[in-house]
């Protein structure tokens, strides 16, 4: 069986070994594992890494300069067509790997930078960041990329402006920002983990260096959402004006290899439960090929989410964001996303809203926020009338059309059906019902709805022939589409130029 899924970058921990014992560090990385792969086993990885048509692959660890022949590894990568990447801790870094990186063909060596230095040693190892500073200078001197990636937490948060400051003209390439979560070693350093709120400060931050800097501002995929600085911190980074966040890539064009050759969605999810299988018992690309494989983000849908996520207006575009967050955070990793910067505003409109208790204002604010397809504030306003006044049918009536807008298509059909209950001849709750269901895959009940909105509405209301339509079309029913279109047509000369180029489309 094919699948649509094809690997494009991923993580490779090469080694658990580690000079240090970071406190955040999420895989508790200290000695070399047994099981780690042979230096023959990690060169075939490399060239199965390249059938499955990667692009990009980072090694890390553990420090991954702790394992001898790391650069072998490299250059094996790089003779494939797959451009290396590594994260160092720049501990060991000197003359010699700096130019062994450079004759491994390593693009971009990321070293870790946690604050300033009292701040950073205390995370990682006395002496740490004097070191950094002079493995940023040899790695530049020697003509080798290099960028700093930031783990952020409770400690240097209020740090940032000054790191920026030191790092600038540094001939540094790009700074990256990932969200120090409570697992491995951060677990037992909870107090580091920073809040929710602290996202904004991050993306705010961000934006603000990004204006004035040198250096390549980004975030991490763990970092976001639908933040209007957030998306333009990544349309610059990207060289795009496009902001393409999907969700979660573990699975579909992300992969993790672990350092025995455990295959994983992404390495940051250390729950054994996401192995997906081993290379020394089945080959890589029959692992990636595999249906069954990566389910738990593959198959992702909103309706599995929970909390805000499972009514965001995103959710079946972001689904949650990143899965480890949810997963380290929830317990699940189908939880809601508290990390998210548009879950923290729409967090902060409903308490603005807790206060409201008159009908007529809440209705009032909804009716603004509707035309502007202001949907999910209008969905928490009608949710506060309803919660009032359970039988309002002007609200229920809204709020059908909002939830579908949302996606949140049984909750559109619940409204409806309500309304239904109250007048069966409802021509718009026939129509909102017949959608909502037609959604959720009761296609032929919802197409009975929408028809028989069609006859309740005697020729003067004609949005029931689009949506007819659409469900036919969307079901591969395309002589029935055009049919339904065509017979609208008949009746209005506006409805037919409106329509016109979803006809030809049907049509071609």
């Amino acid at each position: 069986m094919s699948i649509d899924f094809r690997p494009i970058t991923g993580v490779w921990e090469i080694t658990m070994g580690c000079n240090m014992r970071c406190k955040h560090c999420g895989s508790s990385c200290e000695n070399q594992l047994s099981g780690e792969l042979t230096t023959d086993e990690a060169l075939n990885l490399c060239d199965d890494l390249a059938k499955l048509g990667f692009q990009w692959l980072t090694l890390s660890g553990g420090e991954p300069t702790t394992r001898k022949d790391w650069d072998i590894i490299a250059k094996r990568l790089n003779d494939n067509g797959i451009i290396p990447n590594m994260i160092t801790n720049g501990w060991l870094m000197d003359e010699e790997i700096a130019k062994r990186a450079k004759s491994a063909g390593i693009n971009t060596v990321a070293i870790s930078l946690d604050g300033l230095e009292k701040t950073h040693d205390f995370i990682r190892r006395e002496g740490s960041f004097k070191r950094i500073m002079n493995a940023i200078d040899i790695l530049v001197e020697n003509g080798v990329n290099c960028s700093i990636i930031t783990t952020v937490n409770k400690m240097n948060l209020g740090e940032l402006e000054e790191m920026h400051s030191i790092l600038s003209g540094k001939g540094i390439y790009g700074w990256q920002f990932q969200l120090g979560l409570p697992m491995g070693n951060m677990a037992k350093n909870s107090d580091l983990v920073s809040q929710p709120h602290h996202m904004d400060d991050v993306i705010n931050f961000a934006y603000n260096a990004m204006q004035k800097s040198d250096i390549d501002i980004q975030l991490a995929d763990c970092m976001g959402y639908f933040n209007k600085k957030e998306i333009a911190v990544r349309n610059k980074s990207d060289s795009t004006d496009r902001y393409d966040w999907n969700g979660c890539g573990a699975g579909k064009y992300v992969m993790g290899v672990l350092h025995n050759g455990d295959i994983v969605g992404c390495t940051s999810i250390r729950d054994r439960n996401f192995i997906e299988g081993n290379i020394k018992e089945t080959p890589i690309l029959e692992l990636w090929n595999n249906p069954e494989k990566f389910s738990w983000n593959r198959n992702i849908t909103k309706d599995m989410l929970q909390g805000t996520c499972k009514k965001c207006q995103y959710g079946n575009r972001c689904h949650g964001g990143c899965g480890n967050t949810r997963l380290t955070m929830e317990g699940t990793i189908y939880g809601q996303n508290r990390y998210c910067s548009y879950n923290l505003a729409v967090q902060k409109a409903e308490k603005q809203f807790e206060g409201l208790n008159d009908i007529d204002e809440l209705m009032k604010k909804a009716n603004k926020f509707a035309p502007l397809n202001q949907h999910q504030l209008t969905g928490i306003l009608l949710e506060r009338v309803l919660s009032i006044d359970p039988e309002n049918e002007e609200a229920l009536s809204l709020y059908g059309y909002t939830s579908f807008m949302l996606e949140n298509y049984n909750d559109a059909a619940q409204a409806n059906k309500k309304l239904l209950s109250k007048d069966s001849s409802n021509v718009y709750a026939n129509k909102g019902y017949g959608l909502s269901i037609a959604r959720l895959g009761m296609v032929d009940e919802g197409i009975s709805y929408l028809k028989k909105a069609i006859d309740l509405s005697n020729g003067t209301y004609l949005d029931p022939y689009y949506d007819l339509a659409v469900v036919y079309y969307e079901n591969g029913r395309l002589v029935e589409a055009i049919k339904s279109l065509e017979e609208g047509f008949k009746l209005s000369e506006e409805f037919k130029n409106n329509n016109q180029a979803f006809y030809n489309i049907i049509k071609a």
